[in-house]
């Protein structure tokens, strides 16, 4: 009998216990791709995923990762290559950069502290957690950076995060051009408004909130993980192989 994890593909997806980096990893099992996700406090939910992933027929691996603290990235190869190795394998496929934090807080009531910390978590960590990753990805291997709809969208409030975000959107063409030589498509994919605990549930248990989404959207309601996990999942197979250094808003036609 034929080892069905002999040629499953593998994901690293940071920021995988909840939210839409919960639902993108379920997407990936779904596809038969095994996962390691990372967490940054929760271990239990980040367990339950695993157990989620393993019910579904694949393999998966949490590992503790501050995605703001760059110190910490060589152990963290170092933990990625020992499970690789359990799984009797040298290289993973796709990397999904999704961890992140939220703030809102006007230009002039930002502070240094707060900018930094964004910076070194949205934009930071993603540079330096792939380029750490770079020797252990497969040529031929896929990368998504996640951004936002408030990166196209000047929504007062959110100008750290969302010039951070346009940052990240820069930073995936130059991965694509740099890494087009082994074959690696990057691509970024911009969620609008997702109805998760992001932003402390703001647009899930709002009503008021989610309703002026809904009346901004072309689609006519706010978004759900089950709208941005399956999408990512796409984005990472054979039939999206052409799709490179792309910006993609899944979004449902919000701000047109």
């Amino acid at each position: 009998m034929t080892d069905p994890n002999v040629n499953a593909k593998i994901a690293i997806l940071t920021g995988g216990s909840r939210g839409l980096g919960r639902n993108t990893v379920i997407s990936l099992a779904r596809d038969g791709v095994d996962v390691i996700l990372t967490y940054n406090s929760n271990r239990e939910e980040a367990d339950k995923v695993v157990a989620e992933v393993e019910a579904l027929g694949r393999r998966a691996a949490a590992l503790q990762l501050d995605t703001g603290n760059v110190a910490t990235f060589d152990a963290f190869v170092d933990n990625v290559r020992s499970v690789l190795k359990g799984w009797g394998r040298e290289r993973f496929n796709f990397l999904v950069n999704n961890a992140g934090t939220s703030y809102h807080a006007s230009i002039t009531e930002t502070t240094e502290e707060e900018m930094d910390k964004l910076y070194n978590i949205h934009f930071k960590g993603v540079f330096f957690l792939t380029q750490k990753l770079l020797p252990v990805i497969a040529d031929g291997g896929r990368i998504v950076n996640l951004s936002s709809g408030l990166a196209r969208v000047a929504v007062p409030g959110s100008s750290a995060y969302g010039s951070l975000k346009g940052a990240v959107e820069v930073l995936t063409r130059y991965m694509a051009n740099e890494l087009g030589a082994r074959g690696i498509a990057v691509n970024t994919v911009a969620p609008g408004a997702i109805a998760t605990d992001f932003s402390g549930g703001m647009v899930r248990d709002n009503p008021e909130i989610n309703r002026r989404v809904a009346s901004m959207t072309a689609l006519g309601r706010a978004g759900v993980p089950d709208d941005i996990g399956p999408m990512i999942a796409s984005l990472l197979t054979e039939a999206n192989r052409w799709v490179n250094a792309q910006r993609i808003e899944v979004s449902g036609g919000m701000a047109l």
